[in-house]
């Protein structure tokens, strides 16, 4: 069902993947270095839908503070996705979530959490944001809609961090409905592992080690099915669980 991609692919390893927007021109993109960070955002428009992915890797050996970094990015994306709102909130009240874990160590990055996606339209699709924009106050969330959930971190000259999955505001089923609201949640459509190794699991709290566990579960069962042998056998080491020691 694929028809064309939906945007040009950022694909970037090392300082080059500290500019958000980055765009390889051949004659003067930087070589894949296994000792650096490489990020790719990458998405394409379907019969059954728009994508829109990022995932970073690290092919080496990650420092510590690599590791760190990734980790805050990670929990503030996990934290986004876990939200629970009461209908009528905005992506400009969400937003401050997927920030929360960075801003503890002096950490930010400079583009919004969250934004629509058109089917056969803009990847960027408003009027809803998830950001700290003016804008994003604008327009309250409302079930049905798809929006990212896709915080960064970069380090000018050195590396860059992101994580991008589509989720789509759904009706939360929640024990008490204070004031009649209604509450809303998200489902994330996007499954595509996260990289353990720069996973700082001391890091994380148990809640958050049972979030990827149980994503990277729910990735082999979905995925395994269009894979080769090579393809499960990676996908496999790729969703182990992870602990609280490893």
């Amino acid at each position: 069902h694929f028809k064309g991609l939906s945007f040009p692919t950022i694909s970037s390893v090392g300082p080059n993947a500290a500019i958000i927007h980055y765009s390889p021109e051949a004659n003067t993109c930087a070589e894949l270095d296994a000792d650096k960070i490489y990020l790719c955002d990458s998405g394409a428009q379907y019969l059954d839908g728009t994508t829109d992915i990022t995932r970073t890797v690290h092919f080496g050996k990650p420092s510590e503070h690599q590791k760190s970094c990734y980790t805050a990015v990670l929990k503030g994306h996990i934290a986004l996705d876990a939200a629970v709102f009461p209908n009528g909130t905005t992506g400009h009240a969400l937003d401050i979530l997927a920030r929360t874990p960075l801003w503890k160590s002096g950490l930010d990055y400079r583009h919004g959490t969250g934004h629509g996606i058109g089917s056969y339209l803009n990847v960027h699709e408003g009027p809803h944001l998830i950001s700290f924009r003016p804008s994003a106050r604008n327009v309250p969330l409302q079930a049905s809609m798809t929006v990212t959930d896709e915080p960064g971190y970069y380090e000018d000259g050195n590396f860059g961090i992101r994580l991008e999955n589509v989720l789509i505001v759904k009706e939360a089923d929640t024990k008490f409905n204070f004031g009649e609201k209604g509450y809303l949640s998200f489902e994330h459509i996007t499954w595509a592992p996260y990289q353990t190794k720069l996973i700082n699991t001391a890091l994380l709290t148990p809640a958050e080690i049972e979030w990827v566990n149980l994503y990277h579960s729910d990735c082999q069962k979905i995925l395994e099915s269009y894979l080769n042998v090579q393809e499960k056998e990676w996908l496999r080491k790729a969703t182990e669980p992870i602990t609280a020691s490893s």
